[in-house]
């Protein structure tokens, strides 16, 4: 081939790119092994001064960079179980046995998985109460949905929870390969319970389900994008968002029952880098105090990330 004045000008057009890529590569700073170890060691410095025992699982979705600990420590899935549902209630929807537009009535009896004897939930302590006024009226999927995840209803989940079926719930979560989490029943079922069977999680399958999510392979991209809707919506923003940035968008979902505290979710900088981020505690102090250490941590972790 005759080495052209155009061919000539190509290569060295080409060759100038390549050499400007490696030098902008070595340039960005690297999330190392060493680097991520590090962090490692300061968030377990951060969590050793505190009464409790806490799992992290941090993964940067551009290059795969992952933070782990105790991420497959069982943990009571409080609220994040509703996830779960609501990747089921989309999963149904899209196969055309449910539609978000159904008209549901709102009730507050429920039937217990041990006995099947009739159990309601306490306005009380519920931490969303307006749902209530609805009793014996009807409701739509979408605004149970809605509800459920943003303002952490629990008669929403029940509700939910018993149109879908716990089984179903399940065999979608396995379908995901994630195998560790169970959600087995609704809120408050007080015998289950003191029978031990309690919706279970670790932080590492909560993490694949907002990896999943954040790619937009959960059920079927359209799903995907409108459940990042829902989680965006969030009202409770005292952990993982709490010392964030403004300009930092975070879907999430939150959990808590007495000395728990939980969140997870993905953090998207504005730079449009995106990770998850999944925080459990259990056997605290206090609420107050794993809410301060989440927040701390998540601070910690997106400092990392921000570089």
């Amino acid at each position: 081939m005759l080495n052209t004045p155009y061919a000539m000008y190509k290569n060295f057009i080409t060759s100038n790119i390549i050499v400007l890529s490696i030098l902008l590569f070595t340039m960005m700073p690297a999330q190392s092994s060493n680097n991520v170890a590090s962090l490692k060691k300061k968030i377990e410095s951060m969590v050793a001064g505190h009464k409790g025992t806490f799992a992290v699982v941090y993964k940067d979705l551009q290059s795969n960079t992952i933070l782990c600990l105790n991420e497959r420590e069982q943990f009571h899935a409080a609220s994040t179980m509703k996830t779960p549902i609501m990747i089921e209630v989309f999963k149904q929807v899209h196969e055309k046995k449910i539609s978000l537009d159904d008209s549901i009535l709102v009730r507050n009896s429920f039937k217990s998985i041990v006995d099947s004897s009739e159990y309601s939930l306490s306005i009380s302590d519920d931490s969303e109460d307006s749902l209530y006024s609805r009793l014996g009226k009807n409701e739509t999927i979408r605004n149970l949905l809605f509800k459920m995840i943003t303002v952490s209803s629990n008669l929403a989940a029940n509700i939910l929870i018993g149109i879908v079926g716990p089984d179903n719930i399940t065999k979608t979560l396995q379908s995901m390969k994630v195998n560790d989490m169970r959600v087995l029943r609704g809120v408050e079922d007080s015998k289950a319970f003191e029978a031990g069977q309690n919706n279970t999680t670790t932080a590492y399958d909560l993490s694949l389900i907002f990896e999943l999510i954040a790619k937009k392979e959960s059920v079927i991209r359209e799903s995907s994008e409108a459940m990042l809707k829902i989680l965006f919506a969030q009202k409770y923003n005292d952990m993982i968002p709490a010392k964030l940035p403004k300009n930092v968008k975070v879907a999430h979902k939150t959990g808590s029952i007495t000395n728990v505290q939980h969140d997870s979710g993905i953090v998207y900088l504005p730079d449009g880098r995106a990770y998850v981020l999944v925080i459990l505690s259990k056997n605290l102090r206090s609420n107050k105090d794993g809410i301060d250490v989440i927040a701390s941590i998540s601070e910690e972790i997106y400092n990392f990330a921000s570089r």
